[in-house]
């Protein structure tokens, strides 16, 4: 495989070479998804010694891939950017790379690809908006389109809708004409939709043709989306579903692989037997990546094995469910209440439809199971009754009162008298987030009616449907992550998780331990108990995920959800045990017990909550991007981490000990820990005493110890020898004397432990957590973090990292737990006996 990038001048057309990497790229997976040729694989056997003409087309089964492929219609690709998320960040696009994800389309024409991969990235506004004329002047709409951000393409079409020409802006931004051209096209059909005055055949056919949603030309005719999907359907307006099969129609294909167009011919071939669909996750993003297209991926193996045929519907090129050969047959379609219901359709025209799974692919297709059970869509599993009962405050709340668990206690506001009243009843600090959403977006730990205040100001919806949840926030509690199966009758819990940082840190963002290593077996008794009647009270089929903390003893449920989770596959590895693949067939109505005897899915006896004591220790660590994020003066943005989820992706560490598995996550997730050197120590007020002793340990391994002032006379009155550096806020001395960042930024610092406090020395913190991301080292900010990396540090001095593969560690799990039930059988028997 080789990647090759090249620049056109667009003046004298002449092209030249920016850069050559000898190995499959990023664009290779684009590029096999658009093409339908497999570049890593026909790489790989080259590799191994084929040539091109020996390897046949998978797609075509006739042709050798050294017949190239050949596109009969066009892809657009986009990316996915999560701003949102670093609001100190700038957006400027450069060289380095700030996407999170992206989404790809397919169409006849460009401006068809082009507005079905803008409304994949299913973010509020992603889509062009044509219903008015910007307010700007044509220079400042020119202005405003020069400047590279994520907004670019928007800028550029509303530029074009405000009266600037094409010529103008090909100056200003370089962008070729012919994409300016095809921008102003769509402007014009949009001009023609609102000229229109009622839903023709002609007009909806010409903007179907250019991409038009239902939504947009229901906003541009104001009609609902519903009212346009009516009329059209009437009308007979439908897409037809065309096939990708490297070779334009030239030989058959052999791989159902569909984009939809409203075209002519439909290419999809009947099938004998009603079809399973799959609703993917749709483009990567922080709070849904590729953990929940591994729940998608598991269940179309199942379910296929089982004897189903299965559809996935996604629009994500990075996934391995958009691969050909995972389901038994793939549409490369935007997940949108409009393009699934198509689908939908032309798979009843063809074979029926069974249902659809909604439950694996994370919020996306969540989103979407009231109104597809609405349209008369059996939803398998978990029903959207069900999925709606655990996000309803006063539902669930029911449901937990039923089963004798408590909250941390809580309310629902819509206005700020509403969030002050309930704040004021609750007692600071509390934790404000808005519904439904996943990785904590827009969630924040508020310690007072100032920024309570501030908060609901800058919430962008706040209405009776989009209200405000508030809780109370749980200080110094441990935090309990469980996945779980539930039939409707048995449950099978996959595995508890512990949090390694304490409560505040999202779930996604904390790194976590499998099994747990400081619950006590009445605590995970505890846990059990909630979790079935929790499973039973919703009424799940399938999968479900609870968070609970334990504060003073107390165990709390803070939310459940039953659906498929970003744990599953990290809980799937730690245990051996296919959670995903379980839950599909769940789904069709197998049981727990024909899981466990017939199906051999789950262990005979037991769970993930009675795995033995020689099991290995797993631990999930985050991987966070901050190095890539920098605020508009050049400064790494801060990576305090917080309520609201930042990773990017995640590791996993495994070994016989939780130290050495915490060891192997920190140095996968590109944070390896230090053996030897200078570790620098802050810590606020409150958390001297908790830190006194782990950094004792550090100093007998023979690390130095720096600190500022106070920390360091702490250390030092507990007989740790402590050198002291200056603070960010004091600046250098008239001697030369460097501050802290300095010494990090100058590479004399080998990892960074600092807690944040208000203020000044949150300042001075950001700081020095700056300096510590801008070179790599390790950089901790909680306590509970530091305590296990200080563990860790004394494993790694102590002795070596074993290395066994997974499924070495999944084959000693088995026979384990097998040893185990043998020998509480025999006990069993001889007590019987006796």
């Amino acid at each position: 495989g080789c990647n090759i990038q090249f620049a056109i001048e667009p003046d004298t057309g002449r092209v030249v070479v920016i850069e050559m990497n000898p190995r499959v790229s990023r664009s290779s997976a684009l590029a096999s998804k658009a093409t339908g040729f497999a570049i890593a694989k026909i790489a790989t056997k080259l590799s191994l010694g084929y040539t091109l003409d020996e390897i046949p087309n998978d797609i075509t089964q006739k042709t050798p891939a050294s017949f190239e492929p050949t596109l009969d219609y066009v892809v657009v690709k986009v990316p996915r950017f999560a701003f949102e998320k670093f609001p100190a960040a700038d957006d400027t696009l450069t060289t380095t790379m700030k996407s999170v994800g992206e989404a790809m389309a397919m169409g006849r024409n460009f401006t068809e690809a082009l507005q079905k991969a803008l409304r994949s990235l299913e973010q509020k506004g992603s889509q062009l908006d044509f219903t008015s004329v910007p307010e700007w002047e044509v220079p400042e709409l020119i202005e405003k389109a020069k400047r590279p951000t994520t907004e670019r393409l928007h800028q550029v079409q509303r530029a074009l809708l405000g009266g600037a020409t094409v010529e103008q802006l090909f100056e200003a931004t370089k962008i070729d004409p012919w994409y300016l051209d095809q921008l102003q096209l769509l402007n014009e059909i949009s001009h023609e939709i609102r000229q229109a005055g009622s839903l023709t055949v002609e007009m909806l056919k010409r903007a179907k043709r250019h991409g038009f949603s239902d939504e947009q030309i229901g906003a541009l005719t104001h009609n609902s989306e519903a009212v346009v999907r009516g009329v059209r359907q009437a009308l007979g307006i439908r897409p037809v579903y065309k096939t990708v099969d490297t070779c334009a129609a030239e030989f058959a294909a052999y791989t159902p692989y569909h984009y939809s167009s409203y075209d002519e011919e439909d290419e999809i071939a009947l099938h004998a037997k009603p079809s399973i669909l799959i609703l993917g996750s749709g483009p990567n993003r922080i709070g849904q990546g590729i953990e929940f297209d591994y729940s998608c991926v598991h269940a179309s193996m199942a379910l296929r094995k089982a004897g189903y045929e299965t559809v996935m519907v996604n629009c994500n090129p990075e996934t391995v469910s958009t691969d050909y050969d995972v389901s038994t047959r793939l549409y490369f379609e935007p997940l949108t209440l409009e393009d699934v219901l198509e689908v939908i359709a032309a798979e009843e025209r063809t074979g029926g439809v069974m249902g659809v799974f909604v439950q694996l692919g994370g919020q996306t297709p969540l989103k979407l199971a009231q109104q597809l059970a609405d349209a008369g869509v059996p939803i398998l599993g978990t029903s959207p009754e069900a999925i709606d009962l655990a996000e309803h405050r006063g539902e669930f709340s029911r449901v937990l009162d039923n089963a004798g668990l408590i909250a941390p206690k809580n309310g629902t506001a819509v206005s700020f008298e509403d969030a002050k009243k309930i704040a004021d009843e609750i007692g600071y600090p509390v934790l404000v987030r808005p519904s439904y959403v996943l990785g904590g977006r827009g969630m924040e730990i508020v310690y007072d009616e100032a920024n309570l205040s501030r908060y609901i100001a800058n919430a962008t919806e706040i209405t009776p449907d989009h209200p405000v949840l508030i809780d109370r926030f749980l200080e110094d509690a441990v935090e309990i992550d469980v996945d779980a199966l539930f039939d409707g009758t048995d449950m099978y819990l996959g595995g508890i998780m512990e949090h390694i940082e304490e409560a505040g840190i999202h779930s996604g963002d904390s790194a976590c331990v499998l099994p747990p290593i400081t619950l006590g077996n009445n605590v995970i008794e505890r846990v059990r108990t909630a979790t079935r009647a929790i499973a039973e009270g919703v009424g799940v089929r399938g999968l479900i995920n609870i968070q609970f903390a334990l504060a003073s003893d107390v165990l709390y449920v803070l939310e459940a959800n039953p659906r498929a989770s970003r744990t599953v596959p990290f809980v799937s590895k730690a245990t051996g045990v296919q959670m995903a693949k379980a839950a599909a067939l769940i789904g069709t109505g197998v049981t727990i017990h024909q899981l466990r005897s017939a199906y051999k899915m789950l262990p005979e006896t037991g769970d993930g909550s009675t795995l033995p004591l020689d099991a290995p220790v797993s631990v999930k660590e985050a991987v966070l991007p901050f190095s890539r994020f920098r605020t508009p003066e050049g400064k790494v943005v801060d990576s305090l981490l917080g309520p609201e989820m930042r990773s990017t992706g995640e590791v996993m560490g495994i070994d016989k000990h939780f130290d050495t598995a915490f060891a192997k996550s920190q140095a996968a997730a590109n944070n390896a820990l230090p053996t030897e050197g200078k570790i620098f120590v802050s810590v606020a007020n409150r958390d001297k005493r908790a830190v006194i002793m782990a950094v004792k340990r550090l100093s007998d391994l023979g690390f130095e110890i720096i600190s500022t002032g106070g920390t360091a006379d702490v250390l030092r009155r507990n007989g740790i020898q402590a050198s002291t550096v200056r603070k960010v806020a004091e600046g250098s001395s008239a001697e030369g004397e460097g501050t802290i960042a300095d010494l990090v930024i100058a590479g004399e610092i080998d990892m960074v432990f600092n807690t944040p406090s208000g203020g000044e020395a949150r300042s001075d913190g950001y700081a020095l957590r700056a300096a510590a991301t801008s070179i790599g080292i390790p950089c901790i900010t909680t306590v509970a973090e530091f305590n296990a990396a200080v563990q860790a540090i004394e494993a790694m001095r102590t002795y070596e990292w074993s290395v066994t593969s997974l499924q070495e560690h999944a084959a000693a799990l088995v026979a384990s737990q097998k040893a185990a039930a043998e020998n509480a059988a025999a006990e069993s028997a001889g007590l019987h006996h006796a």
